[in-house]
């Protein structure tokens, strides 16, 4: 089977829908349009499916060449935008002023489009199954949470699961694959510091919130250097510190917000527990008072050892090892995939769509971010390619 040929035949379809969705942008689970431009697209080919998490949609193609029993193997695309104003001025820019598709999240949709009706079509060759899983909210609180609780994974039962998201440090054309961990946890945290207001002419009647939030701030870069591994990544940023109101009266209240991200279960509940732990103490010390929220949100993403094997052949076969690229390092972003990783045996890809003679060198959430369009027809064949093999081979 041929797909990057079949891909290419379809190339100016996948341009088509991947500008239809940039143009028109939309946000967290309020994907309506999205959702109904993807419903439209599976209807017409034929191709059964359900709402599911609100905007999100499962779809399923059901082989003919296999059994009731037969495996099933999920491919997964995200589907909102960003709330950012686009400053670039292709044809296709957003048309909503303040939303953009600056995470890539419009290709990856159309790709996984792609793969099924290309897969539709091949219907009756596969000896399993194959989902597709359009999330909504990746950027926000994520909706693969929600889809998995709603059966997103069941009925039937998803045995394997793919994804990719589109990386312009990689060169179209290429793929880039990560064993193991590939994308780091995360955990948002508020922090909020009590202290006593005053004048700032006498700041000994009062207690200075802001330089308690100075010094927690200072020691909470100790918990990275010096309480974990340095072999073991880890990151805390601090986003956001808020208080005051003039420059000669010193507040009452400052709030700090800022992520914590690590590699391993392990260093996340340490972070978490030893950052309550550094915060309470230091502000007492200070004679102030705290309060500490910590959210969980995504887990790390792990890449199965077998199906990393099995798509690293696979993707060898289709490309040639010379397009295939073995990442050493994780990224310390966060993704929600993790959360379909966490319940069956996934492997997630890098995509490369930059193009340093076309000036696609943007980065991701950046308002210049676009892609070299002909990424569409690679990660449409890679999809088609791992899906078939999976079901077909194993």
């Amino acid at each position: 089977m041929n797909f990057i040929h079949e891909a290419k035949q379809i190339s100016e379809e996948l341009i088509y829908i991947r500008r239809e969705f940039h143009e028109n942008p939309e946000l967290d689970f309020d994907l309506y349009k999205t959702s109904d431009r993807i419903k439209n697209f599976l209807r017409n080919e034929n191709i059964e499916f359900y709402s599911c998490a609100g905007t999100g949609v499962v779809a399923t193609i059901y082989g003919e060449a296999g059994n009731s029993n037969g495996k099933t193997i999920a491919i997964r695309c995200d589907m909102d935008a960003l709330p950012l104003h686009e400053k670039n001025s292709h044809c296709y820019a957003s048309k909503i002023h303040g939303k953009m598709h600056a995470c890539g999240h419009d290709a990856h949709m159309t790709m996984v489009l792609g793969a099924a009706k290309l897969l539709n079509n091949r219907r009756k060759e596969l000896k399993g199954n194959v989902k597709f899983i359009f999330e909504p909210a990746e950027e926000t609180t994520g909706g693969a949470k929600i889809m998995i609780e709603e059966g997103a994974l069941e009925a039937p039962h998803v045995d394997a699961i793919i994804g990719c998201h589109v990386d312009e440090s990689l060169e179209v054309g290429t793929i880039g694959l990560k064993q193991g961990v590939a994308y780091a946890a995360s955990n948002p945290f508020t922090i909020t510091i009590c202290g006593k207001s005053s004048h700032g002419a006498s700041p000994h009647k009062g207690i200075d919130p802001i330089v308690i939030a100075a010094q927690v701030i200072n020691s909470l870069q100790l918990l990275v250097s010096r309480e974990t591994s340095p072999v073991s990544p880890g990151v805390i940023t601090i986003g956001t510190i808020n208080g005051g109101t003039a420059a000669n009266i010193i507040p009452d209240k400052v709030t700090i917000t800022g992520i914590i991200r690590t590699m391993n279960l392990e260093d996340r509940e340490y972070m978490k527990k030893r950052l309550k732990e550094l915060v309470t103490m230091q502000v007492e010390s200070l004679r102030g008072a705290c309060e500490i929220a910590i959210d969980e949100s995504y887990p790390c993403l792990y890449n199965d050892d077998a199906m990393y094997n099995i798509f690293y052949d696979n993707s060898v076969a289709l490309l040639g090892k010379d397009k295939v690229k073995i990442l050493r390092e994780p990224t310390m972003g966060v993704e929600s995939f993790a959360y379909f990783s966490l319940k069956v045996p996934a492997m997630f890809y890098q995509l490369g769509c930059g193009n340093l003679e076309k000036g696609i060198i943007y980065p991701l959430h950046s308002s210049k971010f676009n892609i070299d369009e002909e990424c569409l027809q690679i990660g449409v064949a890679v999809h088609c390619n791992m899906a078939v093999n999976y079901l077909n081979k194993l």
